[in-house]
């Protein structure tokens, strides 16, 4: 269990959580790929040694740029890790260039996510590939590297996954039909950036039409119903947990998004507030929520692991939920912030960062950390404090692409192709 120092002030405070959290990707990654570990503790029915995430890697990878910028590990030693990484990715298991869900650590080989399902992940990959661009992007010293990552992200197949009807479908195997249960992606939800990365292909594009005609005509996109005093945007009822609307702006930066649909600044604002808003009507009363305590979101709880949520509720706090939501509700966060680690921290923090859940009604810590949920906490500190994150990923051109191609505005978009993004 890690020393714990209280009394910091709030800036200390941010900077200790936010190092100590990327502890999870710098000194617990896969030490022959480089991958993220999919989670520590848990008893999930599989090697927790050799289960590596791609998503969780992607984000990782944001997490670790992180840790060069403030210089918590030498920039040559993330820039190393990235080499790894990028080698074990060239001759890893894809599928029409997509990754799956799960892969071996050492030996690059698939690993069923569930029965059956052992072929590419598009969201998975998408999460993925942004990290790899934000990599490219900080990492220009490196130019072959560049290139190679570049190759890998202009190898994803996003048209693979497109089914006649015009929908993106989640899981494909190339070898095998649509599964009768295949899942397609529709919005409002984590996968958003699904869909800018397959405008933007230049290589195996997705027409703007599975945008518009099948992810925001979902009978869960639009919502604007108002909860408690905010009307969230997009969304279902009580919009759901967190992860949806704080994942695909861990790297596209929502400040002055918008197309027909939404502002999406307002959405993952508006998000946070509505999950803080339940927690603290309580409607069922459970123990610590407040408003020093309030998050919910997909996580491990005492009965395994859910997508909390204000509609789906059982008095599990997950760190992430708040801790994500530091460039959107910056005030509201750092009270959460200090609650978990100078009064809750005897239980809930440790070497690296907060457990992944706790629920105080049932007496019950997870004895896991995530990477999913891990990684997020560094990378929103980090772009409430500095936008470091969204500069690199949003600036990409396979992102500006896809952001005019789906229709998009922003104070970030160049104006015409081939122009270079202003980022403040």
């Amino acid at each position: 269990m890690a020393r714990l120092i209280t009394g910091l002030d709030d800036t200390a405070l941010r900077d200790r959580v936010a190092q100590a959290t990327a502890g999870y990707f710098l000194d617990w990654s896969h030490p022959v790929s480089g991958m993220a570990r999919e989670r520590s503790g848990g008893a999930f029915g599989y090697d927790i040694n050799e289960t590596t995430c791609t998503g969780g890697t992607g984000f990782g990878l944001l997490a670790q740029i992180v840790a060069a910028e403030r210089g918590w590990r030498p920039r040559r030693e993330i820039l190393d890790r990235l080499e790894r990484l990028v080698g074990f990715l060239e001759a890893a298991d894809r599928f029409d260039g997509v990754f799956p869900h799960f892969l071996h650590g050492t030996t690059g080989r698939v690993l069923p996510f569930m029965a059956g399902d052992d072929g590419g992940d598009l969201v998975e990959t998408a999460f993925l590939v942004t990290g790899l661009l934000g990599a490219a992007a900080y990492f220009t010293e490196a130019p072959e590297l560049v290139r190679r990552i570049e190759a890998i992200a202009a190898g994803v197949n996003w048209a693979a996954h497109r089914r006649a009807d015009g929908a993106l479908m989640w899981h494909r195997h190339p070898a095998r039909p649509w599964r009768p249960d295949a899942l397609p992606i529709r919005g409002w939800n984590e996968a958003f950036v699904v869909f800018v990365l397959a405008a933007g292909s230049q290589t195996h594009p997705v027409a703007p039409e599975s945008y518009h005609q099948s992810w925001a005509a979902a009978p869960a996109f639009l919502n604007g119903r108002d909860y408690a005093g905010t009307v969230l945007p997009l969304g279902p009822d009580w919009g759901g947990p967190l992860f949806l609307s704080q994942y695909p702006f861990l790297g596209i930066d929502p400040r002055g998004l918008r197309d027909r649909y939404a502002d999406y600044g307002e959405q993952a604002c508006a998000h946070a507030l509505v999950n803080r808003a339940h927690c603290l009507q309580n409607p069922q009363g459970w123990r610590g929520y407040g408003h020093d305590c309030w998050g919910l979101t997909a996580s491990d709880d005492p009965d395994g692991y859910s997508a909390h949520a204000p509609t789906n509720d059982n008095g599990t706090i997950t760190p992430t939920a708040a801790l994500s939501s530091f460039p959107f509700v910056p005030d509201h966060a750092m009270r959460v912030l200090r609650h978990l680690h100078d009064d809750l921290g005897g239980r809930i923090w440790g070497e690296a960062g907060f457990v992944d859940a706790f629920n105080a009604s049932r007496d019950w810590v997870a004895d896991s950390r995530l990477a999913i949920d891990q990684a997020p906490i560094v990378i929103g500190l980090e772009n409430a404090r500095s936008g470091l994150l969204w500069r690199l990923v949003s600036g990409r051109p396979e992102v500006q692409r896809g952001l005019r191609a789906l229709g998009f505005t922003a104070p970030y978009l160049a104006a015409r192709a081939g122009e270079s993004a202003a980022i403040a």
